[in-house]
This record gives structure tokens, C-alpha cells and sequence, in this order.
């Protein structure tokens, strides 16, 4: 879209929000109000071709809007009802509009099912995303649709993401960091390390965010640390930074009783991010450009208390990170993808929990289990043992007291609440996490103390009173440390995306891990990927405490080859049970860059979940999880479908066990073989050059050159095949000098070269077998080509589009690479079974 369009659809997204602002009657101006929108806002031809209006659903009633096209239902209701609270129905059930909505949801055919619900009272928007159902709604408002236009664009566009309002601020923030960081990178002092300097420049700058986020969200005196330094120049900016931090850190008993009076008015912050004052961490030099960043771009100018703490953390960390900025992304993972790995494991069955609650109609017993559902929330425990930022960590926290919140609204409505004290109980204490990144670590723990402000903002708007939140009360239990070198506490539940490394590409120290942590009796270590181990030690925490569940997001490789095998079925015999997975999906970790990586999730327990109930739906689960409080089970209820469950994209599909290949099947596991099953041909690897490039990295252009001064080369280069070349049709070419005369490999000077180059590259080699191939070097470290015949070549990496792996015959003559198996003596009907379907 140009900038003209764009100016024309602001504009008319402005008129329109005029013409409807104050006004809106629920059954008399629903249709026009959505026609409207949709004409004259988002330009759609024949928008009431669009909408369906007063859908009815058996035994339910009516659906007040649906656009098919964009699967949204609407719930629609009139001007100044609060879309957050409930009211009652025809079927006595008091119920919101979100509520009300779902149940029509459900109620509809599955083709039918809309992906968004919106709740709607002419002056605001709630959105819920179907696939986030935990998440809380994204909030519109009808005097901001000019520039918030976008976030509505899903209405009528399949391929619009709803882009949230927090994300568009965090990753704005980050940029922002970045510019700061940026003006602020120098050259360390002599007497610092380039790490040493480092460490002290991130540990500012998170320093510095949690100081912007006190001034815009209260915590300060709005405007109140932009004001402080306002009146420095940049000669004294550093020295009057350095006195801030160190008032921030020192209770105000204990400050200097002449302390400037603009300096003691601030608060005490405690936590530990300020508690070494400014003599531990130094605070670097600050430029005049990094000053006018500080003060203008990122303190006046930019709002921090709309920040999501979940996206941000990583963002943060990614931006001020080296490595990551050299790729020119900002990481984050997801709130949904978040969602996928927390939802199925606990939060939707304590959803469950909670709703079945409000519907009891015998008020003293609701009051009752309300007090025990807070009480057993503040009791749960969490462990991301890879945490990183702590995404994971804070987005679990945020979903936790959101529901807290959902309690205290329904505990407090009635009863009075006494000022200067807290109904919260939930708190960061009861989060751990564990990273081998001192940075991560600082800036999980500030996310965590910038979630647990922005929660308690919203208990003192439940309870209309202030809650203290400074200084820092409680602390997030994040260990700096190697995860599996470091013990891991006893916690109820056990999440995150541990780190993402093959078998054959693991580093030294991640090698002894593995070795560390699985010892000498497991078979085949070195053949599993770098996460496995920590599906090991989550199940070690388990045998110790059967109780804790986990959820952990891998590669799909672990599902695939010989690694179910090696992993799990020594992990089944012990007792390990699969409770929910997710196959194969695409998990998109970053903003600006897209590492698409394939991932599965999956949750698992010492304790199986019972299979699922026959024609169970939300009744019966909620009959289910009612006999389990009845008994008195202090354990999770079901997974929402009453047992094992499968999640496949949009899918969920219940299970009666799931194995260690994600299907709804008996353990069994397709091993790692020596020889074949029946009397076949035997696959090679193919030739492995070994050689630095000086055999083989010769082009067209390169042979052409070689033969036109050096005839007599002609006959010492072969076609030189592996999966790129074959698969794409490329033109590669090798020396095969293989029973070549020395005599004439000399006469040739650039074979000769390239001779003494494989020689060379060898005998530099740190693996003596490989510096013991430097006596041979006119051939290749490893020989398997066929001497005669055809052969078959079978690329060892293809598309996964493709319907079948590209498979075909090859002469003696073309020399196949590494990158490809070959079957010397196939025949047609070899090939035939290859490239089977049913193969």
C-alpha cells in the first residue's frame, strides 16, 4: 500500500469512528455498524455479502455476526456495556460476552469453527485468538482505529496476522536499545577486558529500561527519572547516572541524610539490579548522542509501560547479544507458540478447573473453592532449565496471574478489601529458571519484576486500591549455570525449548554433557542430539517427585530415524509416559528474520493421564474433573480432552497412547540395523574427497581452461556428482587420479598444485587418520565408487515438498560424493521399491 492509500484509509477509519462515537444500540444498529466497517473502513465490495447476521444454533440461540470468509464470530452488544463482565442468560448461567460466543463456537460444525472471536460494544473490540485460547484478549478502541486500522485487518483478509499491540512496542523498544547500545559501544579501557566491557555496557542498559518502565508505569514519578537527568550535560551525565543507581540500591534509612533532594525522592528499588551500586558494574562513558537517545528517543518520546515482558526480554537480549546482531534479527519466540507448549500442559485444564467452579450455584462453597483454586495456584512451581530471557518463564507467570486476577475479581467483588495489604499470592519466587548466559540471566529476571508491575497494575484496578509494589518483595529463583551440570530443583512443572544442536555438530563440552548426563550404559549417545538430555533429566525429577509433568519443544528429529529408539524406549521402560504432543510444526523464533526450525512439543510424566472418555466433550470432562475434587486428587486434572491427546495444526485428535513416533499406537520402535532384512544390496556412502577443495571445486569454466593448455587432463576429470548437483542439474567436475602415472601428474602443474594442496590440508590435520592419508594424496580419503556397471544414486538431503526423494541410475564413470548413498549392482526392481510410495 503507498502512503496516499494509506493516508485515505486513515482518514475514513477516523470518519468512521466519529460518526459511531457514543452511539450504538445492540438490536438495531449491529448490521449497519458492521456493514459500515467493513465498506467503508476496509474498502470490501457488497459487504453485507460478507456477514451473516442472527445465525441460529439449536438449543443455543443466535450468533449476532459471522464473517465465513475470515472465520470470525462475533458477539455484539450495546453501547456502555462492559464487555468484561458477566451477566445473566435465559438458562440462569450468568456468562461475558467471550463466554457467550464460545458456546455458539462450539456448537458449530468444525468447518464452521471460527479461528476469532470478537467481543464488541460500539466503542471497543476485544479480539481472542482460538489458537492462544489462554491469552488474553487484544483490546481496540473506536477513537484509535486510524492508526490502529491493521490490527483489525484479519477481518477481512485470510492472510492477515493480527499484529498485537504489545509485540509492535516491544519490538520497538528493542530497536530503540539498540540505537542507545550502539552510541554507547566504544573501546574498553585498558585495564578492562573487550567481555569485561561488555558485561558492563549490557548491565547499563538493563538498567536503563527498568528505569524508563518505572517512569511510564509508575513506579516513579511520571517523567521523574528524565527529569533528574535533564539537567546534566554530558560532561556530568555518567557521574549523575552512577549516584541514581547507587540511591536506587540503598534503603532510605540507610541514604546520606544531605542526599540532593531530587535524588532521595526516589524510591528504593532493592531486587539485586542495583544492588551493587555503580562500584561493581562501572557505567560506561555517555556521548552527547547517547545522552539526547537517553533523554529524547527513549525516556520522552516512547511509551515503556505497554511492553510485553515475554516478547521483550528476548528481544532485549538479542539486540544487545553480539552474535545475534550480527545476523540483523530480532529473536523472540512467540506468545503462541509459548501458548502450545503451556495450554495442553496445565493451563487449560486450571482453566477448566476455574470455570467449574463459578458454576456452582451454592455461593458459600464457591467462595470456598475459589480461596482453595488461589491458594493452589501460589503453590505451583515451574522450571525452564534452558530459559534464556525467560520468555517462557514470563509469559507462564503472566497467564498464572491473570487467572489469579480472574479469582480476585470473582473473591473480592463482594467483600471488602482492606487497604495497605495484597490479595495477590501468586508471585516470581515461584518461577526458576536455569542459563549459562549471565546476561540472559539480568534480563529474565527484569522481565519477570516488569510482569509482576504490570499484574499488580492490573489487581489494583480489580480492587480499586494501590498495592505497593517497590521495593522488590519477591525474586526470581533464575541460576546462572550449565543446565546439565547444575541440579535441577523439584518443581511441579518443567517447560521450554532447550537448545536446538545435532548429533554430529556438537561442541566438546557438549559432548561430555551428553556423556555426563546419560553415563556409560546408554547405548548410542553419540548418535542423539544435544535435547535429549534434557528429557533425561526432566525424567531423572521426575522419579524423585512423580508428580511434576514437563513440556519440552525439539527438533522433529527426535521422533524420527533411530533416535525414538535410543531415546525413548529406555526412557518407556523406566516408566516415562507421553501425555500430549505436537507434530511436526514450523516455530518461527524471530521478528525480522525467519530461522524456521521443524519442531515438535512434547509433554510427558511419570504418571500416564487416563485414556480419553467416550463421547466425552466439555461435559463430561468437567463431570471427570468434578469426581476428581470430589476424591480429593491433588494432581492435575485431564487434559482437555479426558486423556492423551494429538495436536496436529489445527487438529486435536485424542489418543489412547502415544508413542515415541507421535502416533496413536503401541510402542513400537523401528531400530538401527547392520544388515538388511532380505537379500539386497548393500547402500554405501558414497567417495569422500577429504581434500581441502583441491580434488574436487572445479566448474565448467575451470576444466574448460585446464583441458585447453593441458590436453592430456582430459582424461583425469570425471563428472563429480552429490545431492545439490543431482537434484538441481549443476555441473561439477573432480580429478580422479586413481592409477594415474606420477609422471604425468607432474607434467601438469596445476594438478600437481593442487596435489601438494590435499597433501598439505591433510597433514594439517588434528585427527591422525587423516594426516595419515597425506601420503596419498592423489586419491580420495575414502573410495567406494563402482570399477564397472551402473549404480544408483540416492541423495542423502531433499526437499521435504517433494513426493518422492529424487532417485536415479549413474555410470561407473560419474563419481558420487558423500552427500549422496549409491546401491553398486541395483537393479530396476531395486529402484521400483525406492521410489514406492509405500517406501
Amino acid at each position: 500500500m503507498n502512503a496516499g492509500h494509506g493516508i485515505q484509509a486513515e482518514r475514513r477509519a477516523a470518519q468512521f469512528a466519529k460518526k459511531w462515537d457514543g452511539r450504538g444500540y445492540e438490536k438495531g444498529e449491529t448490521q449497519q455498524f458492521w456493514i459500515e466497517l467493513l465498506a467503508a473502513v476496509f474498502g470490501v465490495e457488497k459487504a453485507e455479502d460478507w456477514l451473516i447476521f442472527e445465525q441460529h444454533v439449536p438449543d443455543i440461540g443466535f450468533i449476532d455476526v459471522r464473517i465465513p470468509n475470515t472465520r470470525v464470530l462475533i458477539e455484539q452488544k450495546s453501547a456502555g456495556k462492559d464487555l468484561r463482565k458477566a451477566s445473566s442468560q435465559s438458562h440462569g448461567t450468568p456468562l461475558t460476552p467471550y463466554q457467550q460466543a464460545k458456546r455458539y463456537a462450539d456448537a458449530l460444525p468444525y468447518s464452521q469453527r471460527p479461528r476469532w472471536i470478537v467481543t464488541c460494544n460500539f466503542s471497543e473490540f476485544l479480539v481472542y485468538d482460538m489458537e492462544r485460547p489462554s491469552a488474553p484478549p487484544e483490546s481496540i478502541l473506536l477513537k484509535d482505529l486510524a492508526k490502529e486500522r491493521h490490527r483489525l485487518e484479519f477481518l477481512v483478509k485470510h492472510e492477515a496476522q493480527r499484529i498485537s499491540r504489545e509485540t509492535e512496542v516491544s519490538v520497538r523498544a528493542g530497536e530503540i536499545i539498540g540505537e542507545v547500545y550502539d552510541a554507547l559501544l566504544g573501546t574498553p579501557p585498558e585495564q578492562m577486558t573487550r567481555e569485561q566491557y561488555l558485561h558492563a555496557l549490557n548491565t547499563f542498559c538493563v538498567r536503563l529500561v527498568f528505569c524508563f518502565y518505572a517512569e511510564d508505569a509508575g513506579l516513579f514519578r511520571r517523567g521523574q527519572f528524565h527529569d533528574y537527568l535533564a539537567q546534566f550535560n554530558s560532561q556530568d551525565f555518567r557521574r549523575a547516572l552512577k549516584a541514581l543507581f547507587k540511591t536506587l540500591a540503598t534503603p532510605p534509612a540507610e541514604r546520606d541524610p544531605f542526599l540532593e533532594p531530587e535524588l532521595a525522592a526516589f524510591p528504593y528499588v532493592n531486587g539485586g539490579l542495583f544492588a551493587d551500586g555503580a562500584d561493581a558494574t562501572p557505567v560506561p562513558p555517555v556521548s552527547l548522542r547517547a545522552k539526547t537517545l537517553i533523554l529524547e528517543r527513549a525516556s520522552a518520546q516512547f511509551d515503556w509501560s505497554e511492553i510485553s515482558p515475554t516478547i521483550f526480554g528476548a528481544v532485549f537480549e538479542s539486540t544487545l547479544n553480539p552474535e545475534t546482531r550480527r545476523s540483523g534479527g530480532m529473536h523472540y519466540t512467540s506468545v503462541e507458540n509459548i501458548h502450545h507448549v503451556t495450554d495442553p500442559l496445565f493451563l487449560d485444564a486450571l482453566h477448566s478447573e476455574f470455570h467449574h467452579i463459578l458454576a456452582q450455584t451454592t455461593e458459600r462453597r464457591r467462595q470456598r473453592d475459589l480461596k482453595r483454586f488461589q491458594e493452589k495456584l501460589s503453590t505451583l512451581t515451574f522450571l525452564d532449565p534452558a530459559c534464556g530471557s525467560g520468555n517462557f518463564l514470563t509469559e507462564t507467570y503472566l497467564s498464572l496471574r491473570r487467572l489469579e486476577n480472574d479469582v480476585i475479581r470473582e473473591r473480592y467483588k463482594d467483600m471488602p478489601f482492606l487497604p495497605g495489604t495484597s490479595p495477590v499470592l501468586v508471585g516470581i519466587g515461584q518461577f526458576h529458571g536455569i542459563e549459562v548466559n549471565d546476561f540472559a540471566v539480568t534480563v529474565a529476571t527484569t522481565a519477570l519484576w516488569i510482569s509482576e508491575a504490570q499484574m499488580l497494575a492490573e489487581t489494583e484496578r480489580i480492587t480499586g486500591h494501590d498495592i505497593d509494589f517497590l521495593p522488590l518483595k519477591t525474586y526470581a529463583n533464575i541460576t546462572l549455570g550449565n543446565a546439565l551440570q547444575t541440579p535441577w530443583p523439584e518443581t511441579d512443572y518443567i517447560i521450554g525449548n532447550p537448545p536446538f544442536v545435532g548429533a554430529r555438530v556438537m561442541s566438546t563440552e557438549q559432548k561430555q554433557d551428553m556423556a555426563d548426563t546419560f553415563g556409560p550404559r546408554w547405548k548410542n549417545v553419540g548418535n542423539m542430539d544435544y535435547v535429549c538430555a534434557w528429557y533425561k533429566r526432566a525424567w531423572e525429577v521426575m522419579r524423585r517427585h512423580p508428580h511434576t509433568r514437563a513440556a519440552l519443544v525439539s527438533t522433529n528429529s527426535v521422533t524420527q530415524g533411530e533416535q525414538p529408539a535410543l531415546l525413548f524406549k529406555p526412557l518407556f521402560a523406566e516408566g516415562l509416559h507421553i501425555n500430549f504432543a505436537r507434530r511436526t510444526f514450523r516455530w518461527d523464533s524471530e521478528a525480522t528474520l525467519k530461522a524456521h526450525v521443524h519442531c515438535v512439543i512434547i509433554g510427558f510424566s511419570a504418571a500416564p493421564v487416563s485414556p480419553p472418555i467416550a463421547n466425552a466433550g466439555s461435559a463430561g470432562v468437567l463431570a471427570r474433573n468434578e469426581a476428581l475434587m470430589r476424591a480429593g486428587t491433588p494432581a492435575l486434572p485431564a487434559l482437555a480432552t479426558g486423556g492423551p491427546t494429538i495436536y496436529e495444526g489445527e487438529q486435536v485428535i485424542p489418543a489412547r497412547h502415544i508413542n515415541a513416533y507421535l502416533t496413536d499406537a503401541p510402542d513400537v520402535f523401528v531400530e538401527s540395523r547392520n544388515k538388511p532384512l532380505c537379500d539386497v544390496p548393500e547402500m554405501l556412502f558414497g567417495s569422500m574427497p577429504n581434500d581441502g577443495g583441491h580434488l574436487c571445486g572445479i566448474n565448467d569454466e575451470d576444466r574448460a581452461r585446464l583441458i585447453a593448455q593441458y590436453p592430456e587432463a582430459e582424461g583425469l576429470l570425471r563428472p563429480f556428482l552429490g545431492a545439490q548437483e543431482y537434484i538441481r542439474g549443476l555441473s561439477r567436475w573432480c580429478l580422479w587420479l586413481k592409477d594415474v602415472s606420477p609422471a604425468l601428474i607432474k607434467s601438469i602443474k596445476p594438478i600437481y598444485k593442487a596435489v601438494e594442496g590435499v597433501r598439505e590440508v591433510r597433514a594439517a590435520s588434528t585427527r591422525a587418520s587423516t594426516r595419515a592419508k597425506a601420503a596419498t594424496p592423489t586419491l580420495f580419503g575414502e573410495d567406494r565408487q563402482p570399477t564397472t556397471g551402473n549404480y544408483l544414486l540416492v541423495p542423502r538431503v531433499s526437499s521435504e515438498r517433494r513426493p518422492y526423494v529424487p532417485i536415479g541410475f549413474m555410470t561407473a564413470d560419474v563419481i558420487a560424493s558423500d552427500s549422496v548413498q549409491i546401491i553398486p549392482s541395483a537393479t530396476l526392481y531395486h529402484f521400483g521399491v525406492l521410489t514406492s510410495s509405500v517406501h
